[in-house]
């Protein structure tokens, strides 16, 4: 009898065994940075030893115009980009997600997505910028007649920014929305089709309000993706100029990195968690209320 307790036991905690070591190794690579960085930033922090300083360097923060800045900057080059790659992708999976001839063929709708974020970043670089690739073609067909100021001008280097994480990160909403919109049942929508429907009237009116959860899911995820947009900045604009480019994640890098101000950076580091976990948990919230409905 004890034999066979202990084998019935030992066939429920198996399962568990199997997942503890990837558990652990989150854990380790998560939590434990997590609240390291939460109690650094309680301290002053640079090459000696701690110092405790209470709430001083979240109060300095609410005070810094650079921090605010690169917030402000994040939110409005990221809600712009998202909302760019959102109407890209939906449009594309409204092409693609019924299409017999597309369907073999979405792959090349991956592709950018394959490549490393350094390795766009420096393309994007090589092309606007150092070489100037785009400003010779463009001169050469007559629509500018000098080389474009993207260093120079604040909103051209927002623009680039954007457009390089469009083109890569576009097809992570579209493989998300083709998924959604294949897994739910045809019946609906032929249905709809023996009742006179056109395609585009099925798809606003059936198919996109069924994949309005499995939306706003995706948006979350890519939303909390760029808010640590980064690559980027630190190839192709460095923040500049007038720190008209500057993120959160490189004001933060640049906080920790460049003036070794650990503590503040890690408040910096602790308000945009806060910040974030706020937003993507009343969207998810959302999301689920209305996929119950």
């Amino acid at each position: 009898m004890p034999i066979k307790r202990r084998s019935r036991r030992i066939k429920q905690l198996f399962p568990y065994l199997l997942v503890a070591p990837a558990v652990l190794y989150l854990l380790t690579i998560t939590l434990y940075p997590g609240v390291y960085a939460i109690a650094q930033s309680f301290h002053a922090v640079k090459f000696g030893p701690w110092s405790f300083v209470g709430l001083e360097n979240y109060a300095e923060l609410f005070s810094d115009y650079q921090f605010w800045g690169a917030l402000w900057n994040t939110f409005l080059m990221g809600s712009i980009s998202l909302s760019i790659q959102f109407f890209i992708a939906l449009t594309l999976a409204y092409f693609a997600y019924r299409d017999v001839w597309i369907k073999g063929w979405r792959i090349i709708f991956l592709m950018p997505m394959l490549f490393m974020p350094s390795a766009v970043a420096f393309i994007y670089k090589l092309a606007f910028q150092d070489a100037r690739v785009i400003s010779d073609l463009l001169m050469k067909v007559g629509l500018i007649d000098s080389n474009l100021a993207i260093q120079s001008s604040i909103w051209m280097s927002r623009s680039l920014l954007i457009v390089a994480d469009v083109w890569q990160w576009t097809p992570f909403l579209f493989i998300i929305f083709v998924a959604g919109l294949q897994s739910q049942d045809e019946e609906i929508e032929e249905a709809a089709r023996l009742d006179g429907a056109k395609w585009h009237q099925i798809f606003w009116n059936i198919s996109l309000p069924l994949l309005k959860p499995v939306i706003l899911v995706a948006l979350v995820l890519r939303g909390i993706d760029i808010t640590t947009m980064f690559t980027n900045v630190f190839i192709v604009t460095k923040g500049g100029p007038a720190f008209g480019t500057e993120t959160i994640s490189y004001f933060i890098y640049r906080t920790g990195f460049k003036f070794f101000n650990f503590g503040y950076a890690s408040a910096a580091s602790v308000i945009m968690l806060i910040l974030t976990l706020i937003v993507a948990q009343l969207v998810v919230k959302r999301a689920f209320v209305s996929g119950r409905e």
